[in-house]
C-alpha cells in the first residue's frame, strides 16, 4: 500500500516540468541538452519537497527515465496514488464556517474530486457569492466574498495561468474602530477546476488567506 506524500499542487508542478520535458524531447535533438533538461526537471520537483524518504525521492527521480510519451503520461497517472487528497468535510463544518451565511448554499460533496483538489470552492449563482474552504495553519478555514466576472483573459492570482477572470473581493474589518470595513480583492480564474488542476504553488493563495485575517 503506497503511503500518499504528494499534494495536489506538487502534483501540478510535476505535470508542467514533465511537460517542459515532453516539449524539449520533441523539439531538440542534442543528448547533451536533453540529460541537462532531464536533470533540470529531476531538481525542480525534487526541491518542491521538504522531506523525502530514499523511496519518494527514487519515485520522483523516474521522471527523467521516460523516452516515450505514453510511458511518460502512464507515470504521472500513477503518481496518483500518492496524492494526498484534500480532507472530506461535512456539509455541518462548511455551515460552521460560515455562520453568518444566511441560507447557504452548499456544494455537492459527493461530486469533489478530493485527489485533485487544492483548495474547495463553490459560488453561490444567485448571489454571485463565493466560498472558498482550505485546511490553513492546522485548522480548516473559510472565506466568503463577492465574485465578478470580467469578461477578460488574464493571469490568476492563484494559479497564475492565463485563464478567464472574475474579481473576488473580500470584506475584512479595518484597523481601528470595529465599524471600519475595508476590501481585498484579487483576480482569480472563474472556472475553479481549471485553476485547481493548474494550481503548482499554494503562496499566492495562503497569502490572500492569511490578508483577509483568517
Amino acid at each position: 500500500m503506497q503511503t500518499p506524500f504528494i499534494h495536489n499542487d506538487q502534483l501540478n508542478f510535476i505535470k508542467k516540468q514533465a511537460d517542459f520535458l515532453l516539449k524539449t524531447m520533441r523539439s531538440v535533438g542534442d543528448r547533451k541538452v536533453l540529460e541537462t533538461v532531464r536533470e533540470t526537471a529531476v531538481m525542480n520537483v525534487i526541491q518542491a519537497f521538504e522531506h523525502l524518504t530514499p523511496e519518494q525521492k527514487s519515485l520522483l527521480e523516474q521522471l527523467s527515465t521516460y523516452e516515450a510519451t505514453h510511458d511518460l503520461e502512464n507515470y504521472l497517472d500513477e503518481l496518483d496514488a500518492y496524492v494526498i487528497p484534500f480532507p472530506e468535510v461535512s456539509l455541518k463544518q462548511i455551515q460552521k464556517l460560515f455562520p453568518k451565511a444566511k441560507k447557504l448554499k452548499t456544494p455537492n460533496l459527493e461530486m469533489i474530486d478530493y485527489t485533485h483538489t487544492t483548495y474547495l470552492r463553490w459560488t453561490d449563482i444567485a448571489t454571485n457569492r463565493l466560498y472558498i474552504v482550505y485546511p490553513y495553519q492546522d485548522q480548516m478555514v473559510g472565506i466568503e466574498g463577492q465574485m465578478t466576472s470580467m469578461n477578460k483573459k488574464g493571469f490568476c492570482m492563484f494559479c497564475n495561468r492565463h485563464r478567464e477572470l472574475g474579481f473576488f473581493n473580500v470584506k475584512i474589518k479595518a484597523s481601528g474602530s470595529p465599524d471600519n470595513i475595508a476590501s481585498v480583492g484579487q483576480y482569480i480564474c472563474i472556472d475553479h477546476e481549471e485553476c485547481n488542476h493548474n494550481i503548482a504553488d499554494t503562496t499566492a493563495l495562503e497569502k490572500f488567506i492569511a490578508s483577509v485575517g483568517k
